[in-house]
């Protein structure tokens, strides 16, 4: 079976447990995700939920692996708009990697489904997150702008 893959590298300046910390933090996730933020207890098998700025579940699964501050793997299913939740389940992994005084981080999100919609949604929305993240690592500021829901 075909698969869809979208894969973002960045590398920000910060050690492995700051990005991690900014990962899995609410209030500090809610700065870089556009007010939105993921509610679980980050544990192998727990569910998880990402709540739009109103309440609504945007996206859901389960945590699959949790290796910090190296790897965090989620089974992910869009939950706000039809025809991607009729799709299914998708995998996202973070990998992070020491780099001199910066972190590769490796964002993977894919789907056993060739042509998948949800992957082309995610390869618009990635982008927009990560780069807010390492801006507001880097910098202290989140870059501009608003999440489309």
């Amino acid at each position: 079976m075909s698969k869809s893959n979208f894969v973002y590298v960045t590398y920000i300046r910060t050690t492995p447990e700051k990005l991690w910390a900014a990962l899995v933090t609410p209030e500090f996730m809610k700065k870089y995700w556009f007010g939105m933020h993921i509610e679980t207890d980050w544990q192998v098998g727990s569910p998880w939920r990402l709540l739009f700025t109103d309440g609504r579940v945007a996206d859901a699964g389960e945590i699959l692996a949790n290796d910090p501050p190296r790897k965090l793997v989620m089974k992910w299913r869009n939950e706000w708009k039809q025809e991607l939740n009729d799709e299914g389940f998708s995998t996202c992994s973070y990998e992070l990697e020491p780099n001199g005084d910066a972190v590769k981080l490796t964002v993977t999100h894919s789907m056993e489904r060739s042509g998948s919609k949800l992957i082309d949604a995610v390869g618009g929305g990635w982008p927009r997150i990560l780069s807010n993240l390492k801006s507001l690592i880097e910098t202290g500021a989140a870059l501009t702008g608003t999440a489309k829901s």
